[in-house]
């Protein structure tokens, strides 16, 4: 199958440092060319693949210091375009703009949604282009959409069982790990290892539009024995930080859509100890792979129970659900189905992979 992935532009792929999105478009191209797709991939020129790279911008445009990304992202959808004989399916991991330059292209053009779907200034679009075929990363994403949504499959991140290794021993801290912003409530993490006792290590970035948020509001806490604040980490740092942590806490406030470093923990066998808010239940097996709480309690008891937690079993589940093969074959299997369908009565399907 010939496949176009269309990437964000804000970080290269995989990215240099953050980029969820990013990173999950590098290991689905990866995974699709090991099973022998003919794929296309459209990102930053400092992007790294084994696929055919088409740069549309020099480097990420985040670390390049560039804040509006709209402008590249036409011209790069205006490449797409005008090489969209080349492939039998387009997949798009931009949220918007593809929109309307693709409309009558629907029938081999999918979008993932990676990102919260209950902001209203999204919603005329999605009302607007329902031929449009959307692809969730979970199915509690869905809910804030309005009615005759052009739905093809809710498929879960996977990534590959290498990128952060399995560790049998695990450590003695609490991690969190990922961006300093008040929906991920790092506040909560400091009062959970506060309250349970326990050392708590945060590896996040700032991005300026939460600067004022850290300095106002987190810095003040960090001044703490049990806290250490280590900062942005990379992706080889990534796999040691969750391996050597006694468990992952995922503190959010919000509708969470996925939550990948939820699975980058259970890869290297730690538990996660989560709130029960969008994503979690479909990503965390309560009592198996981690806790599901409700409470700042309840999580402080959870931080006291979670070496009960075989670490060998998190990795198992993990390996049965979560890696980069699955949510591979996911994918092709959304991309025939389209096909198959011609891209534009699909209304009512949902793949359940």
């Amino acid at each position: 199958m010939r496949i176009a992935q269309v990437a964000p532009l804000a970080e290269a792929v995989p990215p240099k440092l953050y980029g969820g999105t990013e990173r999950v478009v590098s290991w689905l191209t990866e995974e699709l060319m090991r099973q022998g797709h003919d794929v296309t991939l459209f990102a930053s020129g400092d992007s790294t693949t084994s696929a055919k790279l088409v740069p549309c911008v020099p480097k990420g445009l985040r670390l390049a210091g560039i804040r509006d990304h709209i402008a590249s992202h036409l011209v790069m959808l205006n490449e797409v375009r005008s090489r969209a004989d080349q492939f039998d399916i387009i997949h798009f991991h931009v949220d918007l703009l593809q929109h309307v330059l693709f409309r009558d292209l629907a029938h081999k053009c999918l979008t993932t949604l990676h990102g919260r779907l209950d902001l209203p200034d999204f919603m005329p679009v999605y009302q607007t282009f329902q031929e449009m075929p959307l692809v969730s990363i979970s199915d509690s994403q869905r809910t804030p959409m309005p009615p005759h949504v052009n739905w093809l499959a809710t498929v879960h991140h996977g990534l590959p069982p290498n990128v952060c290794p399995f560790n049998e021993r695990g450590g003695d801290y609490l991690a969190f790990l990922g961006r300093i912003a008040p929906e991920k409530r790092p506040d909560r993490a400091v009062e959970i290892a506060k309250r349970a006792g326990i050392p708590l290590k945060i590896a996040a970035k700032v991005d300026p539009t939460d600067q004022a948020y850290f300095d106002e509001v987190i810095e003040p806490l960090l001044d703490h024995p049990l806290i250490e604040f280590v900062g942005e980490i990379d992706e080889e740092a990534k796999g040691a930080f969750l391996g050597h942590a006694l468990a992952l806490l995922f503190p959010i406030d919000w509708p969470e859509p996925f939550g990948l470093v939820m699975i980058e923990a259970m890869s290297a066998g730690t538990p996660v100890i989560a709130f029960r808010n969008g994503s979690v239940p479909e990503v965390v097996a309560d009592g198996v792979t981690g806790f599901i709480v409700e409470t700042m309690d309840e999580a402080v008891t959870a931080a006291h129970q979670v070496e009960s937690l075989s670490r060998v079993g998190v990795r198992e589940v993990f390996e049965c659900r979560f890696t980069v093969a699955r949510m591979a074959r996911d994918y092709v299997h959304a991309y025939e189905s389209l096909l198959t369908r011609g891209g534009t009565d699909q209304r009512h399907l949902v793949a359940a992979e």
